[in-house]
């Protein structure tokens, strides 16, 4: 189990402000996931369901390096990335329902959420499908003179499909801003890495097209962060795409279907005790920016929270079936979500 060094994780290099939105988020999306597995051996939520719980800092520390209409686009491991985005929790637990409340009207369910508002692009159920629309989008940015960047996240399985090397030729082809994130979290479903490929530091791949590709301690927001800052500034500045290895992992199997029996307690155990939370938890309690009075606070307001969103989610209605017909194809008149 080989993560990154962790470089550059001063706490000087970060503020008090930045810390506790790291901590609050990470609980947020942490106890979002714990709750939609229960709401799912409930049979509350139908069909698959993969969480996020381990891997909380890929999306916080992203996040937090790049701009509020900056795009976002991932795979189907998608629940928390709307939220750090600013999505309101309750319209994402009101999909995971099939609600008509939805943020994707109860159509897409949990591998297909989408957020135009906060520029949240999906949410894709196609194996490696979001990493050409990814620099897709990033190219039509691009062409229409827009000062925005594209994260386009993807499972380590996700790199074995052609897509994300025909991807990657043409972003660094036509220096499109766009940082192709992988989420090495270890396991294509059941398969490591090291049973998929002798390459193995997937980074690596990014050089077969010339592209600053690196690996950053997925477990860590500072790391993160600092990252995807840096290959930010370097895409606005139009130097082209960044690829990053975030190496990270996931607590719970592939999806809620998966019992995991493919790894050892012992390594689970082991990422357990890197777990990016109560890292940032340490770290504010060390410097003294947050009192044990705080920290339950935050935990009983973020209980509430996701409490409330799965009232609002169960009170909410289905489609009507009506809904069918809808949204099937773009109306004439229906304004270009890239504007």
């Amino acid at each position: 189990m080989a993560n990154a060094t962790i470089k550059n994780q001063s706490v000087d290099n970060f503020t008090k402000e930045q810390y506790l939105w790291w901590y609050e988020m990470m609980l947020l999306m942490r106890r979002f996931e714990e709750r939609a597995q229960q709401a799912y051996i409930q049979q509350k939520i139908r069909g698959f369901c993969h969480l996020y719980i381990g891997q909380e800092a890929v999306a916080a520390g992203s996040v937090s390096a790049i701009r509020p209409d900056d795009n976002i686009i991932t795979a189907y491991r998608d629940h928390v990335h709307p939220i750090a985005k600013g999505l309101d929790p309750k319209y994402v637990m009101a999909e995971l329902f099939a609600k008509a409340t939805g943020c994707s009207k109860g159509k897409g369910g949990s591998m297909h959420i989408f957020d135009v508002k906060h520029r949240f692009f999906g949410g894709h159920g196609i194996v490696g499908g979001q990493i050409p629309l990814g620099a897709g989008i990033a190219f039509a940015d691009k062409y229409n003179k827009k000062d925005r960047i594209t994260l386009c996240y993807m499972g380590d399985g996700a790199v074995r499909q052609g897509a994300f090397h025909e991807a990657l030729n043409m972003a660094m082809t036509w220096k499109l801003p766009v940082i192709f994130i992988i989420e090495n979290n270890q396991y294509a479903m059941g398969t490591s890495v090291e049973r998929s490929s002798n390459v193995t530091e997937l980074y690596e791949l990014g050089r077969s097209y010339d592209m600053p590709s690196q690996p950053v301690d997925g477990m860590r927001c500072e790391t993160v962060h600092e990252a995807v800052a840096a290959a930010a500034e370097r895409a606005r500045k139009e130097d082209g795409p960044t690829l990053l290895e975030i190496k990270t992992y996931r607590y719970r199997g592939h999806s809620m279907s998966d019992p995991a029996t493919y790894r050892t307690k012992e390594e689970v155990e082991e990422y357990k005790a890197q777990d990016p939370i109560v890292h940032t938890l340490n770290i504010l309690k060390k410097n003294k920016w947050i009192t044990d009075a705080e920290v339950e606070a935050t935990e009983k307001k973020i209980k509430v929270q996701v409490e409330d969103s799965v009232k609002f989610a169960d009170e909410s209605p289905f489609p009507n079936p009506s809904e069918l017909y809808h949204d099937v194809y773009m109306q004439k008149d229906y304004p270009f979500i890239m504007d």
